[in-house]
């Protein structure tokens, strides 16, 4: 069996494992081999942005009515163990270097909307979603 010129698969058995072992032991070098975590998923995804809504028309933050996409970047700056910031081109601010939530694996991504969700808690939120913190689809996924 000769190794596929671009090969992907989510190994979650013994028998995938030995699937993807067999390619790489038979796989003429060099080649590159890529492992990473399991990406959100699409209910995490479609879970997202009704709660970012919600705390966009609710909250006032600090005297500032925020968009979906600000109340985004807010709390994907809230799970960073490290802030990355650096002066605009201008000069006269700055510029967040965060990640992008496509890239966040399931548990980050869970972790995301544990973060929202207790946000609105405390700031009295009502999500308009039928799922509650403890039945968040990201627990599960």
């Amino acid at each position: 069996m000769s190794a596929p010129t671009r090969y992907s698969e989510n190994v979650e058995s013994e028998k995938a494992r030995a699937r993807v072992h067999a390619i790489i032991t038979q796989a003429r070098l060099p080649f590159l081999v890529d492992l990473r975590r399991d990406t959100r998923t699409a209910e995490q995804n479609r879970l997202l942005w009704p709660l970012l809504d919600d705390v966009a028309k609710q909250v006032v933050w600090h005297g500032v009515k925020l968009s979906r996409e600000d109340w985004k970047l807010i709390f994907l700056d809230g799970l960073q163990q490290e802030i990355r910031m650096v002066p605009n081109i201008e000069g006269t601010g700055f510029v967040n270097l965060g990640r992008s939530s496509s890239k966040l694996t399931k548990d980050e991504f869970s972790m995301l909307l544990d973060l929202i969700y207790a946000f609105g808690a405390r700031e009295g939120v009502t999500f308009r979603t039928d799922q509650a913190p403890s039945t968040n689809p990201s627990k599960a996924a």
